[in-house]
């Protein structure tokens, strides 16, 4: 009995055989077509080849592609767990032809495969046909051989497939599997078609027309084809079972949950089992996709899913968080053929467990309240929309967890009442907004919100993905369309791969461009550019877009494209940022703590609590730890849990940021022996929503620019990374080359060249100091000698005062020692013509200090020159003014101090 696995082995092989190229799965989040939430079939990631908008180096593709079921037109979360074949997630084989072969080799291709490599009784298959397609009945009449009984022509769009209301379409040929006539049910188009009996296992879609707006069709330029059939289901067939969940993947799950909630598999809890498998399947792989349990979109979809499993498990009589723990064995299973799942594992747990601990704490209580509203009901009679509103509000419990928990007893929900006490609950919201004191205009936002939900971003896993336009904004109003070369507007899109400036991280650029095909009559194909993206009421993305040309409209299908080379820079120097922000807490002490930061596409700015100056020694030891870390090439990490059990494990915080009931949590780094506990081993923890790099290496380089204060007691560095650090660093070493060439030395001894220099400079200064005091002295600096001049006698005080040209203000202190050394006693004022200014210095023996102060006789001498204060020692003060012309009055002025 070949497993899963095998078969779905089996199904690659055969295609690559005969020439096709083996292509992995594409994303659960489809980056190429906005309408849907999650890839729902093979074809999506395929869907531009097409359409002709793009060319790849095949002609031919086979795939076994991850699908999501579980939101919007394709949702099958209520039927999960109660059918045979219903699944949130489940694997679709398919192969594609893009302008190659057709009809001719498709028919064959699946008939060989199912009746060769798979072994099926040729006898139990019968196909359907669109029945105006001969061509497709004619093949399968030679080819196959099959009789007119076998081949059922079917009128409606069952056997019709279209990618939309318009474009690429064309008929289908679905195969059937007859379990026999011991089962109920018909052939397809059948009364009885509803039963067991006959399951389609393959359809084959013929991609052979373009349909118009009014109905009409013609032949494609590029014929193709299109293919899917599920693992699950033909894996079923294959290993005799008429239930998927038999199947050995299922199974080994289903068994799983039950060793671990000690239940038997196929007893009364069995349904509980296997809505377990399934939504661990869906949830791993959506959260190895990128997706994380939210409030909106598809965060909303993945917690249903997630909390659904989990009720079931308490139903089961689980004690404890279970659901992280069948993770290993997910990945045993499966993980050989989706290597993103492995990789992944960790997240997948980590989030699991955190999502039913916080669930189990509700979850009591929830179903105390659901019990008690219960009993107040007559037999049969629905659950009123406000209970059911109240259990989603406090407790978390999305409408259809309560109506999968109703159901069970036979009950349905008021969902009118439901849906009421959401808007009144709304309603109130909106009137609490609009008096918070927000700008009058910002209220357009709010309404938006309201209608058409959160942005979901993308741009966490890409840089490119396509959108739906909602809304088109321009001065403070909702309009329809945005046209005319250098126009402006804010633009909401439903998904975007674009970055909001938050967190002190800047806003993505980029450009946006219409879909190929989609234009507007005697426009050119819409393109603009993205210059700002800012966050809004309700969790929008506003994007500020610049007409380069053609026009947009609400409605409109874009391709909206990140600046690569922007993000790469912003992405090193935020991630740097977390490197720096760690460097220097280890550095500088625990008391480090963020107080804001920019991370731009050209450098990075961090400021941190910290009392004093930085040194250079310091700074040199930080830049050093940081540039480590980028050569140890970790990998940086991200994960979902609450605040507290972030910070439980050492999360940094960033500072004046709002956090709500879920954070991402960002580390990089090892620092073995580091005292974090289970956390020890990593260098840099830290709550972030940020963008960053994929490894620590991608960095590339770290230099400190400057350190410098931010305000009282933040000090702030400023740094570069990448090629704008090497730019810098290059930049460096060519002005030591040109410094060393001016010293005639090499630059590696041109340290050494300077300071040599410097000590002959200081020599060389005090040489000419000495020089000019003694000239000073001798008289020839200007004004009487010194050595020859007689003190005044003022009061019996021998005052000697001098104005002094070609001497500077520093030179007059030495001088004085040296005049207060020959007088013995006495007091001195001396006045230097400092390059039209003037400086003023005093002063006065020890045995007369007790009747003059120095201090009063310059605080005397400068107003006469056009200064203020002045200030020193009893014995030695100095001042300064603005000019020397008055400086006998100031002279004189000293004289009245000392007479008294």
């Amino acid at each position: 009995m070949p497993t899963l696995n095998e078969i779905r082995s089996t199904f690659l092989d055969f295609f690559a055989r005969h020439d096709h190229r083996i292509v992995p799965s594409s994303p659960l989040v489809p980056r190429n077509d906005p309408t849907l939430m999650f890839t729902n079939s093979g074809m999506v990631q395929f869907k531009n080849l097409f359409t002709g908008v793009e060319h790849r180096d095949y002609s031919r593709a086979a795939t076994a592609q991850k699908c999501v079921r579980a939101g919007g037109k394709h949702n099958d979360l209520d039927n999960v767990g109660y059918t045979a074949r219903h699944h949130t997630f489940f694997e679709m084989l398919g192969n594609f032809s893009f302008g190659d072969y057709f009809k001719e080799q498709a028919i064959p291709f699946a008939w060989d495969l199912l009746t060769q490599d798979f072994g099926l009784d040729r006898d139990r298959l019968l196909v359907t046909v669109y029945h105006t397609d001969e061509e497709a009945a004619d093949i399968w009449k030679k080819y196959a051989g099959l009789p007119d009984e076998r081949i059922i022509r079917i009128k409606t769009d069952d056997n019709f497939w279209s990618m939309g209301a318009t474009g690429p379409c064309g008929p289908c040929t679905e195969i059937f599997y007859d379990h026999g006539d011991h089962i109920w049910g018909g052939p397809p188009g059948s009364a009885d078609e509803d039963g067991d009996r006959f399951i389609e296992i393959w359809n084959l879609v013929f991609m052979q027309n373009e349909r118009f707006e009014d109905g009409s069709m013609r032949a494609l330029d590029m014929q193709s084809i299109d293919t899917g059939m599920g693992l699950e289901r033909i894996g079923a067939l294959l290993q005799g079972k008429h239930d998927n969940y038999d199947t050995d993947l299922m199974r080994a799950l289903i068994e799983a949950s039950a060793n671990l909630t000690d239940g038997e598999p196929d007893g009364p809890g069995n349904v509980h089992h296997r809505v377990i498998a399934d939504h661990l399947r869906s949830t791993a792989f959506l959260i190895a996709d990128g997706v994380m349990p939210g409030s909106e979109g598809r965060g909303y979809v993945l917690r249903r899913i997630m909390r659904r499993a989990m009720r079931h498990a308490h139903l089961l009589g689980a004690q404890d968080p279970v659901m992280h723990r069948l993770v290993p064995g997910l990945v045993g299973l499966m993980g050989q053929a989706y290597p993103e799942l492995g990789r992944a594992q960790a997240l997948v747990e980590e989030t699991l467990r955190l999502e039913e601990t916080r669930f189990r704490q509700t979850l009591d209580r929830g179903l105390r309240l659901l019990d008690d509203e219960l009993g107040r009901l007559g037999d049969g009679q629905p659950l009123p929309g406000e209970a059911a509103f109240k259990l989603y509000d406090t407790y978390g419990f999305p409408l259809d967890l309560t109506q999968d928990a109703l159901r069970e007893q036979g009950r349905e929900v008021d969902v009118d009442g439901f849906e009421a006490a959401m808007a009144e609950q709304k309603a109130k919201a909106r009137a609490a907004w609009s008096g918070s004191g927000e700008a009058a205009d910002a209220t357009i936002w709010f309404d938006i919100a309201e209608e058409v939900g959160a942005t979901d971003f993308l741009g966490y896993d890409t840089e490119t993905a396509e959108g739906v336009v909602q809304a088109i904004v321009i001065d403070g109003q909702k309009v329809d369309a945005l046209t005319g070369e250098g126009g402006t507007a804010w633009v909401v899109f439903n998904q975007t791969p674009f970055y909001a400036e938050a967190g002190g991280q800047v806003a993505d650029h980029g450009h946006v461009r219409a879909l190929e095909g989609v234009h507007h009559e005697g426009e050119p194909r819409f393109q603009a550019q993205v210059s700002d993206v800012q966050k809004r009421a309700g969790g929008l993305s506003a994007h500020l877009l610049t007409v380069d040309q053609g026009r947009l409209q609400v409605g409109d299908a874009v391709r909206l494209e990140v600046d690569h080379a922007r993000r790469t820079a912003i992405r090193a120097n935020h991630s740097a940022t977390h490197l720096l922000n760690e460097a220097l807490r280890r550095a500088l002490g625990d008391h480090v703590a963020q107080r804001g930061s920019l991370n731009a596409p050209d450098r990075l700015r961090f400021d941190f609590s910290h009392a004093k100056a930085v040194t250079a020694d310091e700074i040199a030891r930080i830049e050093a730890e940081v540039n480590a870390h980028i050569r140890e090439n970790a990998p940086v990490e991200t994960r979902i849990m609450t605040p507290d059990d972030a910070r439980a494990i050492g999360a940094a915080a960033l500072f004046g940021e709002k956090y709500g009931d879920e954070v991402r949590v960002v580390s990089m780094g090892r620092a073995p022996g580091s005292g974090k506990g289970a956390e020890g081993d990593t260098y840099s923890i830290e709550l972030c929503g940020g963008t960053h790099v994929r490894r620590t290496g991608d960095i590339g380089l770290f230099v400190v620019t400057g350190e410098s204060a931010s305000s009282a007691g933040v000090r702030r560095i400023e740094a570069l990374t990448g090629a704008a650090a090497f730019d810098y660093l290059s930049t460096q070493e060519e002005r030591l080359s040109q410094i060393a060439t001016e010293l005639k030395s090499r630059p590696d001894e041109a340290l050494d060249r300077v300071r040599a220099l410097l000590q002959e400079r200081r020599v060389l200064t005090a040489e000419v100091a000495q020089l000019r005091r003694e000239l000073a002295m001798s008289g020839g600096a200007g004004g009487k000698s010194s050595g020859g001049a007689e003190p005044k006698d003022i009061g019996g005080v021998p005052f000697l005062a001098e104005v002094m040209n070609g001497v500077s203000g520093k030179d007059l202190p030495p001088l004085i020692d040296e005049m207060k050394a020959r007088l013995g006693s006495g007091a001195i004022l001396l006045i230097a013509d400092a390059g039209g200014k003037a400086a003023v210095a005093a002063g006065v023996t020890a045995d007369l200090t007790d009747r003059v102060s120095a201090v009063d006789l310059v605080r005397a001498a400068v107003p006469h020159l056009g200064g203020k204060g002045g200030g020193g020692r009893p014995d030695m003060a100095q001042g300064g003014g603005k000019d020397v012309e008055n400086a006998q009055s100031a002279i004189e002025a000293a004289e009245q101090v000392i007479s008294g």
